[in-house]
């Protein structure tokens, strides 16, 4: 199978992207969510190391390019619609976040309608001051 057949199968948005979720091997932690283009994707079958697309940069990037947080994919899934991108992955030093957290999602919604708020409850493993110097 070419590397066009593959890819042909992704149902790549208007921009050309696809949504990617990252989700930790060994915890299935869901890490962060990120976007991938065709070259994006391909990168990252090639090197087997997590390459996204950045839409602010407007660039690839390569995860830990700059903090070290490199992601080593263990396993590529589509899903069902063909739209979403799930990459399992294991992720260097714990921390995938830039807020030097293990997860972008670590904010939790507590309380009620009217009274509630988003709380941080994981904590940062390392001060992003001295991963982004």
């Amino acid at each position: 199978m070419s590397a066009a057949t593959w890819l042909n199968k992704v149902k790549w948005d208007d921009q050309g992207l696809v949504p990617v979720i990252a989700q930790e091997a060994s915890s299935n932690d869901v890490l962060m969510f990120a976007w991938m283009n065709r070259d994006a994707l391909s990168k990252t079958v090639e090197i087997g190391e997590a390459v996204y697309w950045s839409r602010s940069r407007k660039k690839l990037w390569h995860k830990g390019e700059e903090s070290g947080h490199v992601q080593k994919v263990k396993e590529i899934r589509l899903d069902c619609d063909q739209d979403v991108v799930l990459i399992k992955v294991e992720q260097a030093d714990s921390i995938a976040c830039h807020t030097g957290r293990h997860s972008c999602f670590f904010q939790k919604f507590e309380g009620s309608l009217n009274e509630g708020d988003w709380q941080a409850v994981d904590p940062v493993l390392k001060d992003p001051e001295s991963i982004y110097k």
